[in-house]
């Protein structure tokens, strides 16, 4: 049973960071791309990163480049988002998804965590 397990968020500060993981189980990865949504209130779910589970290739979106990294542990099956300069726009629930590398849409999806920036 694939499991996607997203922690790591919660309340900051404007201007602050946060480091979401999102730990994976259930199958083997390889050939597979991680991305991480998220979904603020009234709002569509956006992609802003994704990266292989070669690590070769990264995505970001323009809102969050710059101040986001995507980066992937093959050692602990776990994904990491790094947020730095953390902006009030960028409160959501973040999301870590995963479908194979030449799918169309992700197939497995975590059950979400709560990111907060105050003014």
């Amino acid at each position: 049973q694939v499991q996607l397990v997203e922690s790591g968020g919660g309340l900051v500060q404007a201007g602050g960071s946060l480091r979401l993981s999102c730990a994976a189980s259930g199958r083997s990865f390889s050939g597979y791309l991680m991305g991480w949504f998220r979904q603020a209130p009234g709002k569509e779910r956006e992609l802003i990163a994704s990266i292989t589970w070669s690590g070769i290739r990264r995505y970001y979106t323009d809102s969050v480049k710059g101040r986001f990294a995507v980066s992937r542990d093959i050692a602990k099956n776990t994904v990491y988002l790094q947020m730095n300069s953390l902006k009030p726009e960028d409160t959501a629930a973040y999301y870590c998804a995963a479908r194979y590398e030449y799918a169309q849409k992700y197939d497995y999806w975590g059950q979400g965590t709560q990111v907060t920036v105050s003014s």
